[in-house]
Order: structure tokens, then sequence, then C-alpha cells
């Protein structure tokens, strides 16, 4: 029998805010953290915008030395994930650590590192090549380093799957806890890749939106969305098995009842174009948190602002739920930080868990006419208050990798 996995705390370093009071206060005053890129020189580039994290000190969390030995992606997922650990009053020395497990994810990993040490090497020579450079590149650093900093000795993993990365970890961190194999998992996903060749690569794809205006960059489901807009932090969340969770006394915020994963084996980019991945994704999280589609309030969609993304993720939406898409609310967090890449699915997630305590769906910013396609409703103008007793987080990669993630109101 499968047992109950509740999620008793959660970190987040996002473009609209460095934890997750910071970052949902962003999203209730919907705040939009896109604006012109600092990390370097932009000139010769047709893409001007994305959606950095600002003011973040590693030194608030992490001691120097220990930041300094971190590329940026794995010091957003160590600060994420220590909130997450506070958040949770959650005490290692109270634990068997061969039963807390971390799995972290990140799409890219340390692409400023490899940039920068790649320079070096054509300029300086290869003695002059940093030591550092393998362990602050490879992608699994993140859940490396958040395990060394949180003590946990159990399952340590990382996935990889492009945008869909965040809630992937956390789904396979669901399952660690279901079948045994952990009581206690660290899960989410981490990026920072907001760098000349990512920013090159992403813009000849023709993935990214060339406006210039923050506030009409990142418009999903609107007729007039022209791609995505780059952006990166963190959101970690501590899964707890329930009996678990209640032993200790923890707050419980959310249940993560549901869990689905698929592939298109469709294109490298595209989405399958009559949404059947997707939506079956859903439909296995429905179906294994015993929830039939009348029931969900509420949907955090993919929702790039891409074409191809957000039109066909309408007609996944309306595949797997039939006559009850007429009645969901479907937003995009990505309307205010942007594609967070690999850390994505995870901070949608957390929206989710702050909808469902709240009673409170956030608009899809900056969105103001839809697509005649794109036919569901997309919280336009003013949030949405109301009751959320069940979400679903939507995460689609490249590669054809879908994930959905179903939440429930805790209930004994």
């Amino acid at each position: 029998m499968k047992r109950r996995v509740v999620i008793t705390g959660m970190g987040a370093v996002t473009p609209i805010g460095n934890s997750v009071p910071e970052f949902w206060e962003g999203i209730k005053k919907a705040k939009v953290g896109i604006g012109p890129i600092t990390k370097f020189d932009v000139s010769e580039f047709k893409v001007k915008n994305a959606a950095e994290v600002k003011d973040f000190d590693v030194k608030k969390r992490l001691d120097k030395k220990a930041g300094r030995r971190m590329d940026v992606f794995s010091q957003y997922a160590v600060t994420a994930a220590l909130e997450a650990a506070e958040d949770a009053s959650f005490d290692m020395k109270q634990e068997d650590p061969y039963r807390v497990g971390v799995i972290i994810g990140s799409g890219i990993g340390g692409l400023p590192i490899m940039e920068s040490e790649h320079k070096k090497l054509l300029e300086k020579g290869p003695k002059r090549t940093s030591p550092m450079l393998i362990p602050n590149m490879i992608s699994n650093m993140a859940a490396g380093n958040a395990a060394i900093a949180l003590g946990c000795k159990g399952k340590c993993t990382n996935v990889v799957t492009a945008c869909a990365t965040g809630s992937h970890s956390i789904g396979d961190a669901l399952r660690a806890i279901q079948y045994g194999d952990a009581d206690v998992m660290f899960a989410g996903g981490t990026e920072s890749s907001i760098t000349p060749l990512a920013v090159a690569g992403f813009t000849n794809l023709t993935a990214l939106t060339m406006e210039e205006d923050p506030k009409k960059a990142s418009i999903p489901f609107d007729r007039d969305r022209s791609g995505f807009v780059m952006g990166e932090g963190a959101g970690i969340v501590v899964l707890e098995e329930l009996e678990h969770a209640k032993k200790r006394g923890a707050h419980i915020y959310a249940e993560l009842a549901g869990y689905g994963a698929t592939c298109d084996a469709f294109h490298i980019t595209s989405p399958a174009e009559d949404g059947s991945g997707a939506a079956k994704a859903m439909e296995l999280a429905m179906e294994e948190a015993g929830v039939m589609p009348a029931e969900v309030d509420y949907v955090n969609a993919h929702g790039t602002s891409t074409h191809h993304n957000d039109l066909f993720e309408t007609r996944a939406i309306h595949l797997a739920f039939g006559d009850a898409a007429a009645h969901l609310k479907v937003n995009s967090t990505k309307s205010m930080v942007g594609h967070l890449l690999g850390a994505a699915g995870a901070v949608e997630l957390i929206t989710c868990v702050k909808s469902i305590e709240n009673d409170y769906i956030h608009p899809t910013v900056g969105t103001k006419t839809p697509d005649e396609e794109c036919d569901l409703d997309y919280v336009i103008g003013e949030p949405a208050l109301m009751p959320v007793h069940v979400a679903i987080s939507n995460s689609l990669g490249f590669g054809g990798h879908n994930a959905s993630l179903l939440i429930k109101k805790y209930e004994e």
C-alpha cells in the first residue's frame, strides 16, 4: 500500500523575491520580475530582457567559503533548501539521516562557469582552468551540495528533463516516500543560465520573445504572445510521509496526492499538437489521487507564452477535463517570473500550495486578449478569490517530457 505524502516546508529564490514569503507577496502584488539583462553586455543580442534574481546574497544562509565553491545554480538550490528545512522546523539531529533524501535537478547546470572557463582555456591555456570547473558545472551538484548542507544521507539523485525537471524531481521524490525508500525528501529544481550562450541559443531557436517592454514580454495565451522570457531561481519543497510528519508535529501545507509523467514521442521542441501527452499526464495524476476532473479547481499551466506551448496545452486541458474544463481556473506564473527552466515546476508547485492556503489564484499578468483558440478561463485582469481544494501544476519540457503534480487541501 502506498504511503500518503504531505508538504511540510518550502523555499524559493525567484525574480520577484528570494524567499517564499517575498515571492508570494510579489505574486499578490502582480509584480513582474522581468527587466534588462545585467549579467552580460547585450548590445549585439536581439533579446534584451530576462527575469533575473535580484539582490541575492548567498552569505545570508551559507558561509563565504562554501558559497564560493558553488556555481550560482547550486547556491540558489542550497539557499532554498535551507529555507525549506527552517520552514518545516526540520531537525536532522532527531532523524535517521539515511531516511532523508534529496532529489534536486537542473535543466542546464553550471553553464556560467563552463563559459567563463572555456574563455580562460582559449586565452590563457589549460593550466589556468579552474580545478573547480567540473564540480561546479555538473548538474547533480545542486542535490549534492544541498545534501551536504542539510546532512541528508539517504537517496540523493537529480533529474534532468529540461523545463519539466523540477516537477519530475518532486514526482520521483514522492515515489521514494510512497514506496518506503525514504521518510523525508527535499525536492525541486534550480537554474541560473542567463548567459550569452544560452540566450543566443534560445534566440536562434526562435523560442525567446524580442519584446522590450517587460509588461508585454511574457503574456501566456495572449494573441500577441511572441516567445518566452528566460528566468532563473530555485524552488524546493519538503515532502514527508504523513505519519512521520504528524509524529513530529509538523505543519502540513497540503497533500501531494498524484503524479503523472508521460512522453509525447513527437518532436524535440514542440509539444504534441493534439495535447495528448500532456493530457495523459494530467489524467494519470487525477487517477492516482482518486480525483474526478470536476473536482479540480485550478491548473497552474506550463504557459510559456510561446505560440505552440499555449495552444497545445489548452488542447491538452480540454482533452483531460472534457466538459469540466469550462469551470477550471487556469493561469501562468511565468507571466510574472518568466521561465525558470529546470526550476519552473517547483516554483509553480509552491504557487499552487500557497493558492490552496490562501484561497487566492493569481491573474495571468499582462495577458489581455487570449488567442481565439485559447478559450479557457486564464484569470485575466483580477485574481480569483475562491476556495481551492485541488490544484494541478503542469510542466512540459523539450524532448516531449510531460509532468503533472496534483495537490489537495490536507484532510485527515
